[in-house]
């Protein structure tokens, strides 16, 4: 029994040794945690180190990572931002499903593949990685972005397709009265399902949560997210839907919630452990035996498949309106299967249509697929020129004079132009974010399109005969290249500059700008001001406080250029444990030292 048990916690000690090395490596080398992942799991998989020896069992269990990464997800989608999705969710991500399935399903055929048995194959790897492409949407930050945000409606849609294909395997096994026959009993419990969820989200978890909350038992708030996640995921599979899509659906109803950041808190260290031991569970499942054994067609079968794909998304994508670079980038990162092709090939082979054969040549097909994704998300990023900016209605600078050269719009250049047009002098304004100035031209500002760090910019700006060129850029690499422009082509012209923090600001007094401010920094004081005197401290002592502030800054910023960053630091002010001076006890057996040692203490207290 002892040994048993310890070989188990060799087994969970090894996979998270193995994930915790991996991830890393092929994040710092620019590979991304989910192919290093893949690689771990191989690695101490049964094809490998043998350490995992059945990697069903880990996959199965890690499927919970993609459960809490839907739910994740659900909790940023609220109900209104999903309506304002519907065209990209059953517009584009139909269309995307569809082409690419009927394209796939033709290609199966025309290898050799029985109709049924291509149109599965076909539908399972049409169905692309939610955790993998989530995965790296979220490292690169693109989530977000417009085009982030119809990725993750096309996902959205091919979590909902798992539901009717899963219906159609049962339609198109080997004919029986059973499975021939439409299970109404089945669909009725799958709607009843999704009526219970929406209802207990809408009147039953916000009460629940506040009297949670109440009993301030931060366990017991985990607990009762992971109930909820779990339970719901449980509910969609005991009625015939998907795991992951009754997680997401929970999200969703969450998401309006007051305990939403809790729950995603409560949530994110299971999410992100249990989603990197799935990826890890693909790694080990990867049957290596089958794919040296028949290597060409599993070759042919993941080449012919993701480029095939790739085309379909393609051309779906540039039907929809988007840019040929938006096109390529989506076709990298969607030309693969993912982890509900396992799902639909077991349930394909369940009932008859794959033989052991096909269901090990298409998982591994679909595993090699996901394994590539990584690699060439990152030939498409380094390949892909720069994305074209629409200038329509925007004007560049040509021969233009004036007082001051502003450079950079944003939240800072905003406020810092307001004292140059106050007093009337002629300020010339570049910025090269041309949504930026489309909104300043609805507030009356006339903005030039144009990059700072770009000598014919400057030259054409204006540079050579301006007073002063404020530099209020929000970036600190463009900051300086402004700046080391200015100072050898524009001597004359004074140097007025935003420092991004304390170390830039050292390094623009080492360029010898003529004005520098960090930031942040003069908001801060006029906002600690207020803060004391709104805590009771007369106007007065406030302002003398924040005064003496800004003296040590000052003179803390002049020991820093000759001593380093960490010079000065007993002119701050800090809530660090103040070291005391050390005192011996007095001896009560010797009552006549009580007064030397009463004076002594003195005199180390004045020093």
């Amino acid at each position: 029994m002892a040994e048993a048990s310890n070989f188990e916690l060799v087994q969970i000690v090894a996979v998270l040794g193995a994930g915790v090395i991996a991830a890393p490596l092929f994040k710092r080398a620019g590979l991304g945690s989910v192919l290093g992942y893949l690689a771990a799991g191989l690695a101490i998989g049964p094809f490998g180190l043998k350490v995992i020896a059945a990697p069903e069992a880990v996959l199965h269990f890690a499927e919970l990572g993609v459960v809490m990464f839907l739910f994740v997800i659900g909790l940023e989608m609220k109900p209104a931002r999903l309506w304002s999705l519907r065209k990209e969710i059953f517009g584009l991500g139909a269309a995307q499903v569809l082409a690419c399935g009927a394209l796939l399903t033709g290609l199966g055929m025309l290898a050799g593949l029985d109709a049924p048995v291509a149109f599965i194959a076909a539908m399972g790897f049409v169905l692309s990685s939610t955790a993998a492409i989530m995965q790296i949407l979220d490292e690169a930050g693109e989530t977000a972005e417009p085009q982030g945000q119809r990725a993750v409606s096309i996902l959205l849609l091919e979590d909902l397709a798992i539901v009717p294909l899963l219906a159609l395997v049962a339609v198109l096994a080997p004919a029986t009265g059973e499975n021939l026959r439409a299970d109404w009993t089945q669909i009725a419990i799958a709607v009843g399902a999704v009526a219970a969820v929406v209802a207990a989200g809408r009147w039953l978890l916000n009460p629940l949560f506040a009297l949670l909350s109440s009993a301030r038992a931060r366990e017991v708030m985990t607990a009762a997210a992971l109930v909820v996640v779990l339970g719901t995921a449980l509910l969609m599979q005991v009625s015939g839907l998907s795991m992951a899509m009754g997680a997401f659906l929970a999200g969703v109803l969450l998401s309006g919630s007051t305990f939403r950041h809790q729950l995603e808190a409560d949530i994110e260290p299971f999410r992100g452990l249990l989603l990197g031991l799935f990826f890890m569970a693909v790694g080990m499942s990867l049957n290596v035996t089958v794919v040296v054994a028949q290597w060409q067609f599993v070759a042919l079968a993941v080449i012919g498949y993701m480029v095939v794909k790739g085309l379909g998304i393609f051309g779906v994508a540039l039907l929809f309106g988007s840019g040929r670079r938006e096109a390529i980038y989506r076709a990298a990162l969607f030309a693969q299967g993912g982890e509900f092709a396992f799902v639909l090939y077991a349930a394909a082979a369940a009932v008859g249509i794959f033989d052991a054969q096909v269901n090990a040549v298409m998982s591994s097909t679909v595993i090699l697929s996901m394994v590539l994704t990584p690699l060439t998300v990152i030939a498409a990023r380094r390949l892909l020129p720069a994305e074209a900016v629409d200038l329509d209605g925007l004007e560049e600078p040509e021969g233009l004079s004036g007082a001051v050269l502003l450079v950079g719009f944003g939240r800072f250049g905003q406020v810092v132009s307001q004292a140059f047009l106050a007093r009337g002098l002629e300020v010339t304004i570049i910025d090269n974010d041309p949504e930026m100035i489309r909104a300043a031209a609805k507030f009356g500002f006339k903005i030039y399109y144009g990059d700072g760090t770009n000598l014919d910019v400057l030259h054409a700006s204006g540079a050579g005969k301006v007073r002063a060129v404020a530099v209020c850029i929000d970036n600190r690499e463009a900051t300086n290249k402004v700046v080391e422009l200015v100072k050898a082509t524009f001597p004359n012209a004074g140097l007025l500059v935003r420092a991004f923090d304390r170390g830039h600001a050292l390094e623009l007094i080492n360029h010898k700008v003529d004005f520098h401010m960090r930031e942040t920094l003069e908001s801060a004081f006029t906002f600690g001001q207020n803060a004391l005197e709104y805590l009771g401290l007369p106007a007065a002592e406030a302002e003398e406080t924040i005064s003496d502030l800004r003296a040590r800054d000052a003179e803390r910023l002049c020991l820093e250029q000759t001593s380093g960053l960490y010079a000065g630091q007993d002119l701050m002010h800090t809530n660090g444990p103040t070291p005391q001076p050390f005192t011996r006890p007095r001896r009560a057996a010797q009552p006549l030292n009580e007064e030397a040692g009463a004076l002594a203490q003195s005199g180390a207290e004045q020093g």
